[in-house]
């Protein structure tokens, strides 16, 4: 329908098209505001969050620090010196080569020229549990075998894989304190320790000593025996450093020397040396160990071929 209202002139419409213009301006400006605000809040969140996330991980490194600092020989230090076997107390069931000796005779005894397994193996080590599932009972049986020794050597070949608790070696030590006080228990236990549902992930934090010691005890340890698990001994170590060596004092678990010498011993033996590690008569083993009764059988040979 037509209409009598005059059309703007063109200076209206300029005036018009520039009001618009500068409302749309401010219009964009106010959502570029609000966006840097919303950004800058969330960066602030963000740095809010890390510097949480920064002090639970300091804070947590240091109470690992505290409540594990005593673990480990030399705390692990840089530089650190390993004892040697003959230098540190061992397991009274152990021998001179840093593993625990079991036959027919009992713990801590190998039968004159029997046919010697040993076992070189790390209680966080996955691969070590699939070996105690498919080989457990009949390493068990071969150290009932005549004629037959098994020699168990634990060691802590992945400590750096358990968040600053040192599982490995608080899972050794507490093997070795068995070893030395129940050592009738002791095949039990280890096996306990491999069980599915309760060997410990490599990278978790790994069991705690309670645990360790429900475990142990699961099996029949006596609690005075695994109230041991946690002591520690003083004495001195040595770190070089830019060819010096500079003796200090340390405080750590009884049996924590002892692990550190024999994975050292093992490792200066063993350029190749991993877990499950497996020799017979002191000869590598190269058989399928994945494959069941395959090792039992070697070792079995081995023994027969011995007359």
């Amino acid at each position: 329908m037509p209409t009598n209202e005059p059309r703007p002139t063109k200076a209206v419409r300029r005036d018009e098209a520039r009001a618009k213009a500068a409302a749309m301006r401010a219009e964009q400006e106010r959502k570029a505001k609000r966006n840097r605000m919303l950004a800058i809040g969330g960066l602030v969140l963000a740095v809010l969050a890390l510097g949480a996330v920064v002090f639970f991980i300091v804070n947590q490194s240091r109470e690992r620090a505290e409540a594990y600092g005593t673990v480990t020989y030399g705390r692990g230090e840089e530089g650190l010196v390993a004892p040697a076997l003959a230098d540190v107390e061992a397991p009274a069931t152990a021998n001179d080569e840093g593993a625990i000796p079991v036959s027919t005779a009992g713990v801590g005894e190998q039968g004159d020229d029997d046919t010697v397994l040993s076992i070189y193996f790390d209680f966080m080590c996955p691969v070590c549990g699939q070996f105690e599932q498919t080989n457990g009972e009949d390493v068990q049986a071969l150290t009932e075998t005549d004629g037959v020794t098994v020699a168990f050597h634990p060691l802590a070949f992945l400590d750096h894989f358990s968040q600053g608790t040192f599982y490995s070696t608080r899972a050794a030590n507490a093997y070795a304190v068995v070893a030395d006080e129940s050592p009738e228990h002791l095949i039990d236990f280890m096996s306990a320790l491999y069980a599915e549902d309760t060997q410990p992930a490599e990278g978790s934090s790994g069991l705690s000593d309670a645990e360790i010691a429900d475990i142990a005890e699961g099996v029949g340890v006596p609690a005075d025996v695994t109230g041991k698990f946690t002591s520690t001994v003083t004495g001195t170590y040595e770190v070089e450093a830019d060819g010096e060596t500079t003796e200090k004092d340390g405080e750590w678990r009884t049996f924590a020397p002892w692990v550190k010498a024999a994975y050292a011993s093992a490792s200066a033996q063993f350029p190749d040396l991993g877990t499950p590690y497996i020799l017979i008569d002191g000869v590598k083993w190269d058989g399928n160990w994945q494959q069941p009764g395959a090792l039992r059988a070697a070792v079995e040979q081995a023994a027969a071929a011995k007359g």
